[in-house]
């Protein structure tokens, strides 16, 4: 619905956006005013998810081996516990838990952008075959060079920006179409996939097992040396993504509407395309590629959100609460047998997509 504009009480233009809308006015440092618009359904959604994620996050913390009471969790993350809680929670269990919530949010808002970009709900990075690029370049470290933690994390990100360039350049004619996209993403992806099971086929029995535990995608032993390459790194993408995000809106309307707009079309979707690859790589690169989230974080914020379209902050809300929902029930569902997060989001996934599925076969 456009916005129409009509005078309130004040004597000001309003804007009627179809939709609840706050507008919050600010002065700059140098003395103008900024505008800030808040959406009233999406900001209610957005806390509501942020507090499940810090319930199962408080549960995550006080459950294991040695259980931790919620309170004595709480103490613990403000600084006023035993030496032993302290221990537990904060140096064991509380890097998990934020890496959970990072990945999450990296993973929603690398399936925001790229189903914004081939407006389709199935465009998701684990579809177009960037997870699959990235689980390559790591194989690759594993087995040809056995390298370490962070040699395969650069393989992780090398595979899947090499992937990403692949994908684009075969989808490219003289511009990105959506479903084009989607295809050629599907073939590189099936190509890749039995590329990596050939290498595992080739190495021997106690690589192949580790490359098998990597490549499931787990949060499993991280600790806090992990943490800070992924909060860094992300700290330095999400900035770049709200600020391509008005962009985003306009390129959904179709290439046309985005030039008549003055968007420079291939450049902003290329800076699109790059750093969503950037955000799936750098979670493949931390905990192995985990699928599903991307897929389905953006959709669900969307039906929740009632939003024409995909967001980015409702979706990255999404992400870190189903990655941090699922890491929960990884570690509580055998224990004290812990699954890698990976297969639970696969489960989560699949009863995803056939909801998807029958939903739109339902409508047509």
């Amino acid at each position: 619905m456009a916005p129409t504009k009509a005078a309130n009480r004040f004597g000001r233009t309003a804007v009627d956006f179809g939709r609840p809308i706050r507008v919050m006015r600010l002065h700059d440092l140098r003395g103008g005013r900024l505008s800030l618009r808040l959406d009233t359904r999406a900001t209610i959604v957005c806390l509501l998810l942020l507090t499940v994620t810090a319930t199962i996050g408080i549960l995550t913390l006080g459950s294991g081996e040695y259980t931790v009471p919620p309170g004595d969790v709480i103490r613990a993350l403000l600084g006023d516990a035993t030496t032993k809680v302290h221990m537990v929670v904060i140096e064991w269990r509380l890097p998990r838990v934020l890496l959970a919530v990072l990945c999450g949010a990296a993973l929603g808002v690398s399936g925001a952008i790229f189903q914004s970009l081939t407006r389709n709900p199935l465009g998701s990075p684990d579809i177009i075959g960037f997870n699959t690029g990235a689980n390559t370049g790591a194989l690759a470290v594993i087995m040809l060079a056995h390298g370490g933690y962070y040699q395969v994390a650069a393989g992780a990100m090398a595979g899947g920006i090499a992937t990403a360039a692949v994908v684009y350049l075969l989808a490219y004619r003289q511009g990105i179409q959506g479903f084009r996209l989607i295809i050629v993403g599907i073939g590189i992806s099936a190509l890749l996939a039995s590329f990596n099971t050939w290498m595992t086929l080739k190495a021997d029995l106690e690589t192949a097992m580790a490359a098998a535990v990597w490549g499931a995608g787990s949060l499993n032993g991280l600790s806090w040396e992990q943490l800070g390459p992924v909060a860094v790194v992300l700290a330095l993408l999400l900035p770049v993504v709200l600020f391509l995000a008005s962009r985003m809106r306009m390129l959904e309307m179709g290439d046309d509407t985005a030039r008549s707009l003055g968007v420079r079309v291939e450049p902003n979707r290329l800076a699109l395309v790059v750093t969503g690859v950037a955000l799936t790589a750098l979670v493949t690169a931390a905990a192995g590629p985990i699928s599903f989230i991307a897929l389905a974080a953006p959709q669900l914020a969307r039906r929740l959100v009632r939003s024409p379209g995909v967001s980015v902050l409702p979706s990255a809300v999404m992400g870190a609460a189903l990655l941090v929902t699922s890491d929960w029930v990884a570690q509580r569902a055998f224990a004290p047998l812990q699954l890698p997060v990976g297969v639970v989001t696969v489960s989560i996934g699949g009863v995803y997509l056939i909801w998807l599925l029958l939903g739109e076969a339902r409508r047509q």
